[in-house]
């Protein structure tokens, strides 16, 4: 793997600071104007108000960015309750009893279609895939879902302290969620970190779980697999040592947000210009699309940290996985099929390691034009790739299914 490509996300931690420019006057109006709206309640007057978002603020914002999406649909809060009995899950035995809810967005489909579950990744929610519900719709019954601690999701204090505990945070919450919903033999699509999540349920849980569809996801290999001179260096440098310091500090990109408070929007709307369409067809995010997507974005990451934190948890500094899903290979129970953009920072290399000790299905397929955010910068590819990737649920000939044109097999 190209590790300094690997290493560029965990860097940004650090560099999203200095990315903050003077804010244009119109970005400070758009904050204010904001501001004006979540401070009915505060002491302050409204423009002196630090964080210009709200929990009503995510719900409000999902909704405008879902104006987008044709399809009809249903979005609800889960109740998944304030845990199972016996549970030695952390997020379970919170200060409050009070039941936790994960956020749900259902919609409309054909009858009998097969049951497609979507993860977004870390930093995400399921507002991201907002370019892709109408042409999955179309074939599936698509619902998406805000993991626990993430978007219009409950978001309980983070006090997980090992590997096995953060895991247990999303695995858990997710099943209880999968009970409450009453689903069984869906295809679940995971992206990165949600790729993660997705295969780690799976494991678990294989027998809900028709197929697994992992998109650019995370935790392959561990640091020991990927030794790097480069790395070495880096690390021995001051720069290291202070972003080492950052990543065991559960220093994230969230915090930056929130410490710029009225100036955080301007900073998620350059970032946001910069990282979608960097690698795209050319059907780059309209006006709208940028618009709706920039407040969405920024009002999920201002909100109380809390899934957040699972970071330094899950990956190592270098974003190496603490507990690979490559040494579960060979424990791997349901079919999967890969999918990366060409120019992902997540290797496929990792996946073709992974495929050499599967026993079950396995298939990696490579879609142009894209980035780690494959659906949003190549949205038919990525349609056709899971199309694919599902033809045995779809067509009544699936062994005579040909990759669709543009699509690479690895």
């Amino acid at each position: 793997m190209n590790l300094r490509l690997r290493w560029s996300r965990s860097k940004s931690m650090a560099k999203m600071a200095e990315e903050i420019s003077s804010s244009s006057a119109a970005a400070t109006t758009a904050a204010a104007t904001t501001t004006r709206t979540t401070a009915k309640r505060s002491l302050w007057p409204s423009v002196l108000r630090w964080i210009p978002s709200s929990t009503d603020h995510i719900i409000a914002s999902e909704k405008r960015l879902l104006s987008l999406v044709k399809t009809p649909y249903t979005q609800e809060q889960v109740n998944i309750g304030s845990g199972p009995p016996g549970s030695k899950v952390r997020w379970f035995r919170s200060v409050s009893d009070e039941p936790r809810f994960i956020n749900t967005v259902t919609f409309d489909s054909k009858e009998d279609s097969p049951t497609l579950v979507m993860v977004h990744g870390y930093g995400a929610s399921q507002g991201f895939f907002f370019r892709n519900f109408d042409a999955l719709a179309k074939h599936f019954r698509v619902i998406a879902i805000d993991q626990l601690g993430w978007g219009g999701s409950s978001r309980p204090d983070f006090t997980c302290k090992t590997t096995e505990e953060t895991e247990a945070w999303f695995i858990d919450s997710f099943e209880e969620w999968r009970k409450a919903k009453n689903l069984s033999n869906f295809i679940l699509l995971g992206h990165s970190f949600g790729g993660y999540v997705a295969a780690k349920y799976a494991l678990k849980h294989p027998e809900h779980v028709q197929h697994l569809v992992l998109v650019g996801p995370a935790g392959f290999s561990s640091e020991s697999e990927h030794k790097s001179e480069w790395l070495t260096r880096f690390r021995a440098s001051w720069k290291g040592i202070v972003m080492n310091h950052l990543w065991e500090s559960n220093f994230t990109p969230q915090k930056v947000v929130r410490g710029l408070g009225p100036w955080g929007p301007n900073l998620v709307r350059r970032y946001t210009s910069a990282r979608f369409g960097s690698y795209s067809t050319g059907d780059i995010l309209a006006e709208d699309e940028s618009k709706l997507l920039t407040d969405y974005v920024y009002h999920t990451l201002a909100a109380k940290a809390s899934g957040e934190l699972c970071l330094k948890y899950i990956f190592s500094f270098g974003a190496f996985a603490r507990m690979p899903l490559l040494h579960s290979a060979s424990q791997w129970k349901v079919p999967t099929t890969f999918i990366y953009g060409f120019q992902d920072w997540m290797n496929y290399q990792g996946a073709q390691e992974a495929r050499k000790q599967m026993k079950v299905p396995c298939e990696i397929i490579r879609v142009p034009q894209a980035g780690h955010f494959v659906f949003v910068d190549n949205p038919s590819g990525f349609h056709a790739a899971v199309l694919n990737a599902c033809r045995g649920y779809l067509s009544p000939d699936p062994d005579n299914y040909s990759l669709p044109e543009g699509l690479t097999s690895a």
